[in-house]
């Protein structure tokens, strides 16, 4: 299992727009061949702060979603709202208590 860690950082002005649109393809993205969990976080702080956390069976299906038009759709309206570079990191879990 792959887990995607996804920092993003927007607008102020742009943030109600990207949860609008996150709203509309979270399911999708979460349908998606692959993907076992998605989840949307908002920094306590730095309001305009957020982060993606997903799991993919492998490295290839978050690959296949990165490539693909629901991707390319979800990025091309996502990308314009930042404010800085995102930041992504593919990660291993080592240890989880529930």
């Amino acid at each position: 299992m792959l887990v995607r860690i996804v920092k993003m950082s927007f607008e102020p002005s742009k943030i109600e727009e990207f949860l609008a649109n996150f709203e509309t393809v979270k399911t999708k993205i979460r349908s998606f061949e692959g993907c076992n969990f998605l989840e949307l976080y908002r920094d306590q702080n730095n309001t305009n702060i957020f982060f993606t956390y997903s799991y993919w069976n492998a490295e290839e299906d978050l690959e296949n979603y990165r490539h693909s038009e629901l991707f390319k759709s979800v990025w091309s309206k996502t990308k314009p709202l930042f404010n800085a570079k995102p930041e992504a990191w593919s990660v291993d879990k080592i240890a989880s208590l529930k």
